[in-house]
């Protein structure tokens, strides 16, 4: 799939594809069902190879890779005969079941030719919206790679509930990029770019650079994926983009064939610029990688404190609790006027303590119950504003 003419982008924004896409030292790719496996299930022998030898010789040139890669689902369709992605949660793990080990194991074939060993991780949402998990999950994910291994990560689709899933893959790479630290994300899908409109449009035209979430005004990103053995489509693209822009970190999209030329710095795919500064890793965890237990409800003199002022949130400005939780646990912080939440944060208090402390100053709480309730429900270091 070429890119077509009359693409959108300045050509002064041409210079910094090659800088930071060359420049990239440590690259985590994440690759889509429908470019691994074929159209009714199964694993694409000749695409995966492909894109194994566009990875191996990075790897062997001494670069950093990740490769985050959907599939299992898909590649466990024809050895169980289903003739579709199966729409229930019992049958998807037990394809994946399957499926992945013929993905693990067609991946080290192709990766040992480049004389590469891959070492596997599986992770569900909760491996990285809880603390403890997130953390093991980065170091297992930094020693293979200081080994000289190359980690394939994936969804572990054959435990994962409806409650823990992340849905696609795109989300899960972009916060792999973040959580490994590194210098580019490649996005490789069926489509060879994001387009100001349906690519099957000859009236659409690429966009080869994204520098602010303005050059997407009035694009039409709302396609699902044509694909029947994938789940993502480009919404879940330019939201993964999003995320590790946000994070420092610059996102080719591009399709699958030609991953070579893109990590080659040539003109093709979208460009995604990244932010200028990283944020703490901690604050970017606690955005992008928790889901909420819960939700507190503000009133309009705590949400300026948190959001104008940015102080830690007091007893006093909450009007409601919402949710069962514990402490330690992320909670949406909402303006009780909107609805809108505001800021996440980790509580000190579990769900069931607080409504007895609703209103009341840390002053007379610890008067009325001890000291130790003479503290923040969330402190401003636990705090990201959304």
């Amino acid at each position: 799939m070429g890119s077509r003419p009359g693409s959108v982008g300045p050509p002064e924004h041409n210079w910094p594809v090659r800088e930071l896409v060359t420049g990239a030292r440590r690259i985590v790719v994440k690759v889509g069902s429908s470019s691994l496996t074929t159209a009714s299930g199964g694993i694409d022998e000749q695409r995966v190879d492909e894109l194994v030898d566009v990875l191996g010789g990075l790897a062997a040139g001494g670069r950093e890779v990740v490769l985050v890669s959907s599939g299992a689902i898909a590649a466990g369709l024809s050895p169980l005969n289903l003739t579709r992605r199966p729409r229930d949660l019992a049958t998807q793990q037990a394809a994946a079941s399957v499926g992945q080990g013929l993905l693990i194991g067609r991946y080290a074939a192709g990766f040992a030719r480049h004389g590469l060993q891959v070492g596997q991780v599986l992770l569900t949402a909760d491996d990285v919206t809880r603390r403890a998990h997130y953390r093991n999950a980065y170091r297992t994910l930094r020693k293979l790679l200081d080994l000289g291994a190359l980690p394939i990560v994936n969804e572990n689709d054959t435990v994962a509930t409806d409650e823990i899933r992340f849905g696609d893959n795109d989300r899960l790479a972009a916060l792999v990029a973040a959580l490994v630290d590194a210098d580019l994300l490649v996005l490789l899908s069926d489509v060879d770019a994001l387009y100001t409109g349906s690519p099957s449009n000859p009236s659409s035209r690429r966009i080869a650079y994204v520098e602010t979430d303005s050059d997407l005004e009035g694009v039409n990103i709302a396609t699902p994926s044509k694909s029947k053995v994938g789940t993502g489509g480009m919404v879940t693209k330019v939201e993964a983009a999003r995320i590790a822009t946000g994070f420092g970190i610059p996102v080719v999209l591009t399709a699958a064939p030609l991953a070579g030329a893109a990590l080659g710095g040539d003109e093709v795919g979208t460009l995604f610029r990244p932010a200028d500064s990283r944020p703490a890793a901690r604050l970017f965890w606690l955005a992008h990688a928790t889901a909420p237990r819960g939700r507190l409800h503000l009133d309009p003199g705590a949400v300026a404190a948190v959001v104008a002022r940015r102080k830690s949130l007091l007893p006093a400005g909450i009007t409601a609790v919402d949710g069962s939780f514990a402490a330690g646990d992320p909670v949406d912080l909402v303006d009780a006027g909107s609805g809108a939440p505001v800021a996440r944060g980790l509580v000190n208090y579990d769900a069931i303590e607080l409504p007895a402390l609703l209103g009341r100053t840390t002053g007379e709480l610890a008067a009325a119950l001890g000291p130790g309730y003479e503290r923040e429900v969330v402190h401003r270091d636990d705090l990201v504003l959304l």
